[in-house]
């Protein structure tokens, strides 16, 4: 029997050996996916049964994609961006089954939005995203502030309105027929005026809002017209960016010809002139290798620090939204806690007259009242700070959602900027499997430059030398 250790460790030493040949048979199943998918024309029934459901699978998903795009994020109706959806999957489908180039343009593609085109459209699908959500709710947020300024500024003139007839209504109670005469208070209304100045703060008022209605509409129908427009400009420009690259990488031997590849290093090594990349050039970039180089490590931290601003601005509308929020939802609520303040109005009036009174006065004595008239009224009424017809309008929580949504997408474009040179590696090594014999004459040209550069740098010490045999 073993002991209880060494079972131990031969159970994790067969369970590593079980996970290491599983992962190598998923990479044998992943790669020979790949060659079944780059293959212009299938070498077998296996492999154009695989190039089918690889196309279809990618078509499905770009059908449905493009209809979340379309109905989620761009808010068109959901009957059009079905059909759009499914159009546009039926074309991906037989583009990618019928046309090879295709399916490379496809492939290259997803590499590009690593790139700087690819970075511009998540930013601006990002920027778009936060105006959306933001402009449109901090001007609701505006008005909902100014609908407490409307109902307080109706409720309080009610409130004086009411209060100056109630002192009149006192008023006229001091007299015994009704009226105020010189012998009482004389306080006066005037309903017209009164009424008119309450028409035209209400007038105002509505107006203000309306504006600020008016101007939310406006900003939010803008932003989403923008949302589409800079997102279809740049999902273009992603295509044509990709498709760009394929046709330099085609026509010219060149173009991107910088990368040490396995082709290259098996080439100098039938050849026996592996001398050649034993003191690469700086431009030359081992494309198996991910370390980066110092030229693309400085450019990655300069478009880094870029990004901070870019985060930094994000934050900063990000807590403009948050404070317009608590903002009308604390003048909201203070509205709604407003108390209504009773007011009690007590006139008591007495009315004595004296006779001969200073004949009592002679004696030291308090002289005869007699009363002539006796009121004593009350008055209740209560002073309203805000107007009961009035409706206030609620404090618009920000949109955490699409907050985030916007927050991923700066994230995702500012992982771009490490990712940028494995992206191009990346692109580089699609377009070789898709294109295997350009690539060979690529990599017979970047021998030539290699050879040639090799030859440069031995003709230069020898140089100085037949100068000196000369003299």
């Amino acid at each position: 029997m073993r002991p209880p250790r060494g079972t131990l460790e031969h159970l994790i030493r067969t369970r590593w050996r079980y996970w290491y040949l599983g992962l190598r048979k998923a990479l044998a199943l992943l790669q020979a996916t790949w060659i079944a998918y780059s293959k212009p024309i299938p070498a077998s029934c296996s492999q154009l049964l695989t190039q089918v459901l690889l196309c279809g699978a990618l078509a499905l998903a770009a059908a449905s994609l493009t209809y979340c795009w379309l109905a989620s994020s761009l808010l068109y109706p959901l009957g059009p961006s079905a059909v759009v959806a499914t159009v546009c999957g039926l074309l991906a489908f037989l583009g990618l089954v019928l046309v090879p180039p295709a399916r490379c343009l496809f492939a290259l593609s997803v590499p590009t939005l690593g790139t700087e085109q690819g970075r511009r459209l998540l930013l601006s699908w990002s920027t778009a995203t936060l105006t959306v959500a933001v402009v449109p709710n901090v001007l609701a947020n505006l008005r909902a502030a100014g609908q407490v300024l409307r109902c307080v500024t109706e409720g309080s003139l009610e409130s004086l309105l009411n209060t100056t007839h109630w002192l009149q209504t006192g008023s006229q109670a001091l007299s015994p027929d009704g009226q105020a005469g010189s012998q009482g208070l004389t306080l006066q209304a005037q309903g017209d005026s009164a009424a008119a100045f309450r028409l035209h703060v209400l007038r105002v008022t509505r107006q203000v809002l309306e504006d600020f209605s008016g101007l939310e509409s406006s900003a939010r129908v803008v932003a989403l017209g923008t949302q589409r427009v800079v997102t279809g400009l740049f999902m273009l420009g992603l295509l044509l960016d990709s498709a760009w690259y394929l046709h330099r990488y085609l026509t010219d031997l060149r173009f991107d010809n910088i990368y040490a590849t396995r082709q290259l290093t098996q080439r100098l090594a039938e050849v026996g002139a592996t001398h050649l990349t034993a003191s690469p050039p700086a431009w030359l970039l081992w494309a198996a290798r991910p370390r980066l180089s110092q030229a693309e490590l400085l450019s990655c931290l300069v478009r880094l620090g870029l990004f901070t601003l870019l985060l930094l601005a994000m934050a900063v509308t990000v807590a403009l939204d948050h404070v317009a929020f608590l903002l009308a939802q604390a003048a909201v609520g203070w509205a709604r806690e407003l108390p209504a303040v009773p007011v009690t109005l007590t006139v008591k009036y007495d009315a004595k007259y004296t006779v001969l009174g200073f004949i009592p006065f002679l004696f030291n004595q308090p002289p005869p009242e007699n009363p002539y008239l006796s009121a004593h009224n009350s008055f209740q009424w209560e002073l309203r700070f805000t107007a009961p017809g009035c409706p206030l309008l609620p404090a618009q929580r920000p949109h955490t959602a699409a907050l985030l949504a916007a927050g991923a997408l700066q994230l995702v474009a500012c992982s771009t900027v490490l990712l940028e040179t494995y992206a191009r590696r990346l692109r580089h090594s699609i377009a070789a499997s898709f294109f295997r014999t350009q690539e060979a004459r690529r990599v017979r040209h970047l021998h030539a430059r290699l050879q040639r550069r090799y030859d440069r740098h031995r003709a230069q010490p020898a140089q100085p030398q037949d100068a000196s045999s000369c003299s």
